[in-house]
């Protein structure tokens, strides 16, 4: 373990002193293009506040990776346990499920953005960067744009896990729902209530996890959302600086980058809300199961199930 963590050591201080440099370049050609057009006040301090918050990033994204690395070992560790249980508790319910299976949900959400995300981002920044920036400087420049946008799918594959989790539990609660409806139940009405608390514990580890993923990814976040906002705001600004040149070819490359950047944050934030609703409607389930007949009939379930209530209105 001290050997991995001395070579990744190696790597981050390597990658941020890239990092570092492409910024310094980074600065230096914007300073000749801010004097080119005369913008010496707004577009200054702009500019170089967007180019510090790469670095911010690209720092806390490595320090995140090396200081966190347990935090992420216990995610993987939970999800997986997670996985298992919920598969033993839902073994003996049968239902519809997904027509899609979840590697192919995952391609096709994650995986088609993570590629479009590496091709598109040299597109939309290849000439905006200025006659005053070599061209490997302006590669290095794509690459660490390209692993800073990148966070935003990671995220997204983790919330993603989370929802599956969810969804699958919640499945197994709508099939005992379906079979506390049946009147001839009272037979197995134990193992109905065994399995209702098994469904709660479940769902009380799917919290913590998810709670574990929000804190191995507050920052990172934070930051990506500060530097997209700022950075639309940069290509807005430059736009209407470059407006009076009746040559300049980037206009559709700058609204490219805007929409990328806003979509990138905004498909973080509709995993999130599928997320948090799929999660809130277990509660109308658990209501549902409260007004049943059987659970008026049978003491134990009604307890079972007003304690869960009570368990999801605290979390």
């Amino acid at each position: 373990r001290i050997c991995w963590i001395a070579g990744y050591s190696l790597y981050l201080v390597a990658s941020l002193l890239m990092v570092f440099y492409e910024c310094h370049a980074n600065i230096v050609s914007l300073q000749l293009e801010i004097h080119k057009f005369h913008v010496e006040d707004f577009s200054k301090v702009m500019g170089r506040t967007q180019k510090i918050l790469i670095v911010a990033i690209a720092t806390c994204n490595q320090l995140n990776i090396l200081l966190n690395y347990g935090r992420l070992g216990l995610i993987y560790n939970e999800i997986a346990n997670l996985d298992l249980e919920i598969g033993k508790a839902s073994k003996d319910f049968c239902g519809k499920r997904h027509w899609l299976s979840f590697r192919l949900r995952l391609a096709l959400s994650i995986g088609l953005w993570m590629v479009f995300i590496i091709g598109v981002i040299p597109r939309l920044t290849l000439g905006r960067t200025g006659p005053f920036f070599h061209w490997m400087n302006q590669v290095f420049t794509q690459i660490i744009l390209i692993m800073l946008q990148l966070k935003g799918p990671e995220y997204c594959l983790f919330v993603l896990l989370a929802y599956e989790l969810i969804l699958r539990t919640r499945h197994v609660l709508e099939q005992l729902k379906a079979d506390l409806e049946d009147f001839d139940c009272g037979a197995r009405i134990q193992e109905l209530c065994v399995t209702l608390k098994q469904n709660q514990l479940l769902i009380g580890r799917i919290w913590r996890l998810v709670g574990e993923i929000g804190a191995y990814f507050r920052w990172s976040m934070t930051l990506l959302f500060l530097y997209n906002g700022l950075t639309i705001l940069h290509v807005v600004n430059w736009a209407i600086i470059r407006s009076i040149n009746p040559n300049d070819c980037c206009q559709l490359n700058r609204l490219g980058s805007i929409t990328f950047l806003s979509f990138n944050l905004l498909l973080t934030c509709l995993y999130s809300e599928c997320c948090v609703k799929t999660y809130n409607s277990i509660s109308h389930i658990l209501h549902q199961i409260g007004c049943l007949p059987t659970a008026e009939e049978f003491q134990m379930l009604k307890m079972g199930v007003k304690e869960y209530i009570l368990q999801m209105q605290h979390l």
